[in-house]
């Protein structure tokens, strides 16, 4: 049996758990009965206070820079050593900066492409890396990695972040290929618009009528059902899922 399934109390680690999209994810996994590896990268108070937050006991929180791989592999450590064997991964974290072409400098170029390629691609695939070796050992485990309608759509004024997730979809599913006969399962979920701290400014802005315009149900996703899916993935979804991206969005964009 998988270990999350077998396991009545297993331990997860969320990236970027200490606001938005992660912070829900990682309250809802409390309520079934996870032990929640809480993980922020500089804000350690709002990581107490998601903490706080959570249903159960067991649960910690745990900072590092996902863009250093160094930091990964000491993250990685760190959980293991103080929760045990990790029995689901929800890679979560990621950035999202403004860069578009004919507005931007060579050097600012650069800049932008490097720090969200680093945050939202190899970070997750360093720590894949590290949760695959772990749990081929354990006999198995789920990786949930979070991605964006964005690696469909584009992000004319952010490709850096487009490209990124465009290149998590195709690690994911590289990955599920290469361990589903090892009973290692690798998931994606693709919001598009989330009501988040981060998407705030956006939602509001001069831009924020045609955001929703684009929108069939008039509004955009919560970070509430966004985690339903991860956790769905991360806790209940068939072996026969392994590598499927899963949409939510909102029917803003739709793909065949």
């Amino acid at each position: 049996m998988n270990p999350v399934q077998a396991t009545s109390n297993p331990a997860v680690l969320v990236t970027g758990a200490s606001r938005g999209i992660g912070r829900a994810i990682a309250l809802q996994l409390a309520r079934r009965g996870c032990r929640v590896a809480v993980h922020y990268r500089g804000d350690a108070a709002a990581a107490r206070e998601t903490l706080a937050a959570l249903a159960g006991a067991g649960h910690r929180a745990f900072g590092a820079d996902l863009a250093d791989p160094a930091g990964v592999a000491r993250l990685w450590a760190e959980v293991t050593a103080a929760m045990g064997p990790v029995a689901a991964l929800v890679n979560n974290a990621g950035i999202y900066e403004g860069h578009p072409l004919a507005q931007t400098g060579f050097a600012e170029w650069q800049q932008a492409w490097r720090r969200t390629l680093d945050t939202n691609l190899l970070g997750p695939a360093n720590l894949c890396h590290c949760a695959g070796i772990a749990m081929v050992a354990a006999g198995g485990g789920r990786v949930v990695n979070i991605s964006s309608r964005g690696a469909f759509r584009g992000e004319p004024a952010a490709p850096a972040y487009a490209a990124s997730k465009a290149g998590l979809n195709a690690l994911s599913q590289s990955l599920a290929l290469a361990l589903a006969g090892q009973g290692v399962y690798f998931f994606v979920v693709a919001p598009g618009w989330v009501e988040t701290d981060m998407a705030a400014g956006h939602l509001a802005g001069p831009g924020g009528p045609g955001i929703l315009a684009q929108h069939p149900l008039g509004r955009v996703a919560s970070p509430e059902e966004v985690a339903a899916a991860a956790v769905f993935c991360a806790l209940d979804a068939p072996a026969a899922m392994t590598g499927c991206i899963i949409d939510v969005n909102g029917a803003s964009y739709l793909r065949t």
